[in-house]
């Protein structure tokens, strides 16, 4: 979902770049690294000028949407193969695993909410932004709602910069009012096509997010999907770093760290709650996978917390 003035401004797909060659930073310039339970970042596009100098290069971010609602100046923004020049106000939101960049002119400033994916499947519920799509909305009309929208941006920039009491609660249904408010400005966009691989690991990725407590083999996936186990295995590695099945195996190790950070309930419910019907499975899947039992994991992680308060 795009507008803007389309331009043809060719960039770093030319020549024998591919998409297994594109980098993947956490926020750029950094490697990509594991992201925790409920991870949100926000900071300005000047913050990181000394890495970038007006020029990101061709880039996508693993497990991590995000937010760029610019508030001066003007550029060129890249999505895959495609440019469009800008000035703001303009928002964008890109889903984990969809190549972009862009080039600013001095003076240009925004702020940008990085999101996890697990995070993000949460606030997809409040949200009425279809997120497996990137979306590319400069300035146009509608003056009440893009200052509405400027002013949800900028309360998640000051709540995040705070870190008052509470900020892991008022966050997340923050950011899905501003991706609400960048749904309201969506009245003549046009759609962004993506390479089928990511468009097919996007749309992998919200199945999973609805799907992963209830056991679906992987050719339920594929049949739901309607593409085949190869292709679908492609996607998934490419954009969501792990084969199908280990893909779901995730989904539900976030969802059990989720439970066991944010809820008292037993190690044996959250267990269930996350899709797995053994929870005697469930403790060596986790301690496999964090080297540390449910239950300890969870002291841990309640006694940092609890340290920097």
């Amino acid at each position: 979902m795009v507008y803007g003035r389309k331009t043809k401004t060719s960039w770093t797909f030319s020549g024998a770049m591919s998409q297994a060659s594109i980098p993947e930073f956490f926020v750029y310039g950094e490697p990509a690294r594991a992201l925790d339970v409920g991870f949100l970042h926000v900071e300005t596009v000047f913050a990181r000028a000394s890495v970038h100098r007006g020029q990101v290069l061709a880039h996508k971010h693993p497990q991590m949407a995000q937010v760029t609602y610019w508030t001066s100046g003007s550029g060129t923004y890249r999505i895959e193969d495609k440019s469009w020049s800008f000035s703001a106000p303009t928002v964008s939101f890109m889903p984990s695993g969809v190549v972009h960049g862009f080039s600013i002119e001095p003076g240009t400033d925004a702020i940008v909410v990085s999101v996890a994916d697990e995070a993000l499947a949460s606030i997809a519920e409040q949200s009425a932004l279809q997120l497996d799509q990137p979306v590319f909305v400069t300035g146009r009309g509608e003056t009440a709602l893009w200052e509405r929208l400027g002013d949800t941006v900028r309360m998640i920039q000051a709540e995040y910069a705070d870190r008052l009491p509470g900020m892991d609660k008022i966050l997340p249904p923050l950011i899905a009012v501003a991706l609400s408010g960048i749904a309201r400005l969506d009245a003549e966009s046009h759609a962004v096509t993506l390479p089928a691989t990511v468009a097919l690991g996007g749309r992998l990725r919200r199945l999973i997010d609805r799907h992963f407590r209830d056991d679906w083999p992987v050719e339920r996936y594929v049949a739901a999907l309607g593409t085949t186990r190869h292709l679908l295995d492609r996607a998934a590695r490419q954009v969501l770093g792990a084969g199908v099945r280990q893909a779901v195996g995730q989904r539900r190790l976030v969802e059990a760290k989720r439970l066991l950070l944010f809820t008292v309930r037993p190690v044996e419910d959250i267990a269930y709650e996350a899709g797995f019907n053994d929870p005697a499975y469930f403790s060596r899947f986790f301690r496999q996978a964090v080297g540390l039992s449910p239950a300890a994991w969870r002291r841990e992680r309640l006694a940092v917390g609890s340290s920097r308060q």
